[in-house]
């Protein structure tokens, strides 16, 4: 069973209400509620890593960061297959399915790749799961970023996750993943800049300081709103070199101009246009 008839505003509702109880994430995520991705499918979550990871050179035995896994911690099976000798997954939660069955498909999967495989059969646990696989699995977002060694990683990437730091810490994230990083090392970044209820851009209706507050924040539904521009000078403020590799867009607003709160109806078509981006960060040598 899943919500998508449900209208942008009655998501909204549900969310708020859903969030107050005391509910386990996992039951949530079974109705489409509340949902970190689609990274528990074995094919989805490797075509998003080839997808990311062919977009990079990196050395042998590279370490690499995965930044909001979601409901999965597959990155961790396939950058060991892809040659990562050890990896980092950094949550703002604790989010990753449990059922150590789910470990063994993507193992398998793998394995129809004629990829390297850890030997995960007879693990009993996520945990162990993590061990075999050289895998640290963080869950307190920017915090458990400032725990991670400077200059210790070579690989640095996210799919249709940075649009949900919230705004207040975007700027410090991107600037501990910049510590982090090395100075030969390399990003991957798709963002995308829909509004999470109807793949529109809904959430541009709120004033800032409703969308923004903590009681809105946290009800499953929250996207930062940094417009594309925006976000590519916070990059380069960070102290990034960022290289565009792919823009998506709308023919025209999906939502009228006159329905957005004011501080959004004075940005241009082109930039309101922009629905996603993929984008390439080097570390600025200067």
């Amino acid at each position: 069973m899943r919500i998508n008839y449900v209208p942008w505003w009655g998501k909204i509702a549900a969310k708020i209400v859903l969030t107050r109880l005391k509910i386990p994430y996992i039951y949530w995520s079974k109705f489409g509620l509340f949902q970190h991705g689609e990274m528990d499918a074995p094919s989805y979550a490797y075509r998003v890593f080839k997808q990311h990871f062919d977009n990079v050179k990196l050395p042998e035995k590279f370490v690499s960061l995965e930044l909001g896994p979601g409901d999965s911690l597959f990155s961790a099976i396939i950058s060991q297959a892809f040659g990562g000798s050890t990896s980092y997954l950094v949550d703002s939660g604790d989010f990753a399915r449990k059922d150590i069955d789910l470990y063994r498909a993507m193992a398998n999967f793998i394995t129809q790749k004629e990829l390297p495989t850890p030997n995960i059969q007879e693990l009993k646990s996520l945990e162990e799961v993590l061990n075999c696989c050289s895998a640290n699995y963080l869950t307190s977002g920017l915090t458990s970023l400032r725990t991670i060694p400077a200059q210790s990683v070579d690989y640095i990437w996210s799919n249709a996750v940075l649009e949900h730091v919230r705004k207040k810490d975007f700027l410090d994230t991107m600037l501990e993943l910049r510590r982090i990083i090395r100075n030969n090392g390399v990003c991957s970044h798709q963002v995308d800049l829909k509004d999470h209820l109807s793949n529109a851009l809904n959430n541009l209706r709120f004033p800032e300081h409703i969308w923004e507050n903590e009681f809105m924040a946290n009800s499953g539904f929250y996207t930062n709103r940094i417009q594309y521009s925006q976000m590519l000078d916070i990059f380069r403020q960070a102290n990034f070199d960022v290289e565009i590799i792919k823009v998506e867009r709308w023919d025209k607003l999906p939502v009228l101009r006159a329905k957005l709160s004011k501080e959004f109806r004075q940005i241009r078509d082109e930039e309101l246009c922009i629905s996603g981006f993929s984008v390439r960060l080097r570390p600025s040598i200067k």
